[in-house]
């Protein structure tokens, strides 16, 4: 479907990616993984037409139609479900040529192409994509002037799905989504006909989604096949095979270096030293895997604080007159680990501001403790940096009065020591800005960390290394995040931030996924629960929990056979195109045997195909 082919990118006088190639499959799902600052977007750029590649050429069948989100978020006077529509520029030009037409014959034609694309349909798919991703009704046709960035790149990447281009690039999509809206794009994704690439850190999102990961280091790429779990595991095996030839290699050149010296001065050895060393000369070292030792986070451990932290007692937050939150009673311990959950909008930011002392009550009491010290992380404190001045000159003016070595010890927990302290943020990367954001808000030691989606701009091992992080942490931890991974790793206590109001969750992040998944339609509701039989509601909404899980899991099932499959297929590939690399059983088999065999894979791979599409069909027709 894509094939790279010697790709070179250099920016700014310095190369990007070097002669990179790899070939994607046809329909895959492929993940493009790699450290911030590796290329990957340079790369989607490339593949895209928006970026001119030094040298080097990227090939796809005649007619494909290349989908991607520009990085403006629409806006104007139009409506999400508007925008959607006029995506399908098809179905938008024969709609108006059909209004005027008075050619009996051409209109005939127009209506055959519309059912042929199912137009007539369409109005019916823009809104089921737009409720996935968080719009109700209502929503969905407001001006898109009334929205926030993040609520316009939703309707960007609504407009991209429905649009369903044969190769969909998709750059950190999960990024302006709540964990609700993620778990809607994955079972979208999953079912997706057509070819995707997908930039994302976030590995149960990968694992859920591709079924291959293209790893973008050093300029190259390498396609593995399988999830990010299994590219981990392919990864330390190559780490432990580079580690073992690299020993080797060093312990031939001691015994060359040995043997050069024992021997040049003699004459009757002095033409085998010379070939000696001439062999020395010619061994080229064998490149390390990447590895950033800049990559640290390091929370200075707080001073010790009786419990509790925080204490609310029927409290109401809210903006101007008007409560978002009401009858909160909540407490805050300085061992707590907790998650926020539920949507966007449900008011999470808001409660977090109250604990984080920006918002006072409107309503109820609210205790603290008087010498507790809060860390407050948003996006917008990144976005605020001044881009001119050096995280050194950021850290001096947090620290009024603390000694030079003081202000160098804070920024070297976070990585920023030698040179990086002194560089200016605006040649940062994103996640080094993040970085330093985290380094400002616990320059203090505080007892309660509060971060609101703090991987945003981290790759997946700058995340690994904030979740051991937080883990090592002594003080009291709230995190908002539609990362799964962090969630599961980080936190022990759940709150779910829902209408309007935030209480307890009893049970796992899988079992609030369980509960997301099979959560009774909105139309079943009823304004505000009024008007409910609330025993048959709640009877109802186990039924169809109990039915999700059971979908999900026949789901799972065949997605984890489709994965095996898979993984044998590309054995055979790899044993079909190279027989030298062929290993066990693969490597005794004649080229007409393997071909035998990968029909019958392929046989195998379509039965579970369709067994997974029709779980996911299924569990998504219970949750529509």
């Amino acid at each position: 479907m894509l094939n790279l082919s010697g790709i070179t990118v250099r920016l700014g006088g310095r190369t990007i990616i070097d002669d990179a190639s790899a070939k994607l499959p046809p329909r895959g799902r492929v993940g493009l993984i790699g450290r911030n600052g590796a290329g990957k977007s340079t790369l989607v750029r490339v593949i895209a037409g928006m970026l001119e590649p030094d040298s080097g050429a990227v090939s796809m069948p005649r007619g494909a139609r290349i989908g991607y989100i520009a990085q403006e978020a629409p806006g104007g006077d139009s409506t999400p479900f508007e925008t959607v529509l006029a995506a399908d520029t098809e179905r938008a030009a024969l709609m108006a040529e059909s209004e005027g037409c008075e050619d009996a014959h051409r209109l005939a034609e127009i209506h055959e192409r519309l059912i042929a694309i199912e137009g007539h349909s369409a109005p019916a798919r823009a809104a089921r994509i737009l409720v996935g991703l968080g719009f109700d009704e209502e929503a969905q046709h407001r001006p898109l002037e009334s929205f926030s960035g993040g609520w316009r790149m939703r309707v960007a990447l609504a407009a991209l799905l429905f649009s369903q281009p044969d190769l969909l690039l998709l750059d950190e999509p999960s990024n302006h989504l709540d964990l609700e809206a993620v778990l809607w794009l994955e079972d979208f994704l999953r079912a997706y006909p057509a070819t995707i690439l997908l930039v994302s850190h976030e590995r149960d999102f990968l694992n859920n989604v591709v079924d291959n990961i293209l790893h973008l280091t050093g300029g190259k790429l390498t396609l593995y096949p399988g999830g990010y779990d299994a590219f981990e595991r392919q990864r330390a095996e190559r780490q432990a095979q580079i580690a073992s030839a690299k020993a080797k290699q060093q312990a031939m050149r001691e015994r060359l270096q040995d043997y050069v010296a024992r021997n040049s001065a003699r004459a009757s050895t002095a033409k085998q030293a010379q070939s000696r060393a001439k062999a020395l000369a010619k061994l080229q070292p064998i490149a390390e895997l990447i590895d950033d030792p800049s990559l640290s986070f390091d929370f200075p451990a707080p001073d010790e604080l009786r419990p509790p932290l925080i204490t609310l007692d029927l409290a109401s937050v809210g903006y101007g007159d008007t409560p978002v939150l009401s009858r909160l009673n909540l407490r805050i311990d300085p061992d707590d680990r907790i998650a926020l959950l539920g949507r966007n909008g449900n008011g999470k930011t808001t409660l977090a501001r109250l604990l984080a002392a920006q918002l006072k009550p409107m309503d109820g009491a609210m205790a603290a403790s008087g010498r507790m010290k809060v860390g407050y992380f948003t996006q917008y404190q990144v976005e605020e940096l001044d881009r001119s001045e050096t995280p050194l000159q950021h850290m001096t003016v947090q620290m009024p009065g603390a000694s030079p070595a003081a202000v160098r010890g804070q920024l070297g927990r976070f990585g920023f020591s030698g040179p990086k302290a002194t560089t200016e943020v605006g040649k940062l990367s994103g996640g080094e800005r993040a970085r330093l954001a985290l380094a400002l808000i616990t320059r203090d030691a505080p007892h309660l960390l509060i971060l609101d989606e703090p991987t945003n701009h981290l790759d997946v091992d700058a995340r690994e290394a904030l979740i051991q992080a937080l883990n090592e942490y002594s003080g009291a931890v709230i995190v908002v995040s539609h990362d799964r991974h962090m969630l599961e790793m980080t936190a022990d206590r759940l709150v779910l931030v829902d209408r309007g109001t935030a209480k307890d969750f009893d049970g796992s992040i899988d079992d609030y996924i369980a509960f997301v998944l099979a959560k009774d339609p909105p139309a079943t509701r009823g304004e505000g629960g009024k008007g409910v039989n609330k025993k048959d509601q709640r009877k109802a909404a186990a039924e169809a929990r109990e039915k999700g899980q059971e979908l999900r899991k026949a789901a799972r099932k065949a997605e984890t056979e489709l994965e095996r499959l898979t993984q044998q297929r590309s054995a055979i590939d790899q044993a079909m195109f190279d027989p030298g690399a062929a290993k066990g059983e693969l490597a005794k088999l004649t080229m007409t045997e393997l071909m035998k065999r990968r029909a019958t894979l392929e046989e195998q791979i379509e039965g579970a195909e369709l067994a997974w599409l029709e779980a996911s069909e299924a569990l998504e027709a219970l949750v529509a």
